[in-house]
Order: C-alpha cells, then structure tokens, then sequence
C-alpha cells in the first residue's frame, strides 16, 4: 500500500499536461515543446505510490495515442470529450458512446441554416471527414496527425453512420449563434455540446462528457478519491466531479474562478506535477 493508492489522478491532455496552444497557429506538431520532465517524473512518482493516472482528452483516440505513447499512464483513457474509454495495455474500447443516427439529418440542418460552416466528423472506424475545412482545420490537422477528407456535401455516401463525434471550428461568436439554434431546435435532449477552445465546440452524444466517463472510471478502478485538472469549458463537467479540482494558471477564467477549483502553476511549468506535490503534502 502506497501513499496513493485508491487515488485516481485525471488530467486533461493539451494545455495542461502538454503545451499545445502555439501549434494551432502554425507550425502544428513540431510548435509543441517536449513533454515537461517535472510532470513526467511526478506522474511516475504517482505511479509508483500506488495512485492511478489518466488523459482525459476531446482527441480522437488515433490524435492523442500519437501524443502518450511514451507517458506513464496506467489506467483507461477518455478520449472523444468523454464519449468513450479506451484501454491502453488491452488496446480496446473499455465503453465507446456514438451519436444517434438522427445527427446526420441534424448537422445537414445545420449546413443548411449556416452554409459554409466548417465541421470535422469523425466516424466510427476512426476516419475523420470535414466539410468546408479552413486554414485551422489544416493545422488541427498537423497538430494531431491525423488527416481528414474534405467532403463537399451531408449525405449518407459521404458521412456514414454511427458518427463518434463532431467539431465545429469557427470564431467564437459563430460558434454561440451555432449553439443557439442548436438550443432552439432541442438538440440538449441528445446532445451535449462543449467549446473546448475559444474556436472550437464539441459534439458528443447526450450524457457524454469528461466528468460522467470520469466517474465511470473511478467506479470501473475501484478508487476512493477522484482528484482532476484541465484548463477549458469542457473541462469543467470533469472537475465539479472530482474530489479534489485544480487548474493551471493558463486556463480560461471560467474554470480558474469555479468553485472548488485550487489554481497550479501554468502547464509549461509542470502543472500536474504542482498537484502530485500538494497531495504529497496532504
């Protein structure tokens, strides 16, 4: 029995483990500095006390396994903004939520009320398709490594269903006229739709987001205490359910002023590593 043990430690992927936010301006994959080496440590240190860690990442599985091939990870992973679960050791889908057959239709309406707009759609067999893409769809693209096919058209050909997810990537303020009509057309009934950047809102299937896979997994682990960081929206659902909540110094106001949200040093710094110290210290 270590210091950590029935500890599950649950963090967010880009920039809060790993510095990713200069890449989307250009340069994608090769902008991102190496991992922090006090974060690496610090998780291994976790590892060996007996705790638990996990990414929990709105990557697509094949975006963020390109990223955490080298990282001390022993437990589940949440990708797809928390619409599945994936094994690492087993390399298996632990539980894996799709979207409703009905999205189709829904983001066609969408197409037809915004025309232009850009989406990313990823589909079950881990094919991503985009419709209309952008110069930020391309160096999505160059950060995560995984390349799409542009479409020009909604249609069954095109898009096969069950779809894993969606993405929308505009400037913030067309992404809230896009969650308003989505709003207006009762899409909260199946879907839960999150910015997890200030250009870029996810789609995932209702009831699925970081802090409900987070609680799936502190069931699934057997751990008494659920201890969670992450610097965006679509962080927030992951920490209001955690035990112990913190954020680096670079997230969004929002998640550094929720309640019960103890503020770390920012990620270039060894974010994760300033929460293993301070439950070290508990």
């Amino acid at each position: 029995m270590g210091k950590f043990t029935g500890m599950l430690l649950v963090s967010d992927y880009d920039n809060t483990f790993q510095y990713t936010d200069a890449a989307l301006s250009g340069g994608g994959a090769d902008a991102v500095p190496p991992p922090s080496q006090r974060n690496l440590a610090a998780v291994s240190r976790w590892i060996a006390g007996g705790g638990l860690f996990a990414i929990a990442t709105g990557r697509a599985l094949g975006a963020v396994c390109r990223q955490i091939g080298d990282l001390p990870i022993n437990a589940p992973i949440i990708v797809d903004n928390g619409g599945s679960m994936y094994d690492l050791a087993e390399k298996r889908y632990v539980i894996r939520t799709l979207l409703p057959d009905c999205a189709l239709e829904d983001l066609a309406g969408v197409e037809a009320a915004f025309p232009g707009t850009s989406m990313e759609l990823y589909l079950s067999d881990e094919r991503i398709h985009a419709l209309h893409p952008t110069e930020r769809n391309i160096q999505h693209c160059k950060l995560t490594g995984m390349p799409f096919a542009a479409i020009d058209a909604l249609n069954a050909e095109t898009i096969p269903v069950p779809l894993a997810k969606a993405l929308f990537m505009a400037e913030m303020p067309q992404l809230l006229r896009l969650r308003a009509y989505m709003t207006a057309h009762g899409w909260e009934d199946r879907y839960e739709m999150i910015f997890s950047s200030d250009h870029l809102m996810e789609l995932t299937a209702k009831g699925a987001d970081k802090g409900a896979m987070a609680r799936r997994l502190r069931r699934l682990t057997g751990s008494h205490t659920l201890i969670c960081i992450g610097d965006h929206a679509n962080d927030l659902p992951m920490l209001q359910s955690a035990d112990l909540a913190f954020a680096p110094a670079n997230a969004i106001e929002a998640v550094r002023a929720a309640p019960g949200v103890a503020v770390v040093c920012h990620c270039l710094d060894g974010a994760v590593a300033d929460v293993v110290e301070r439950v070290e210290a508990l």
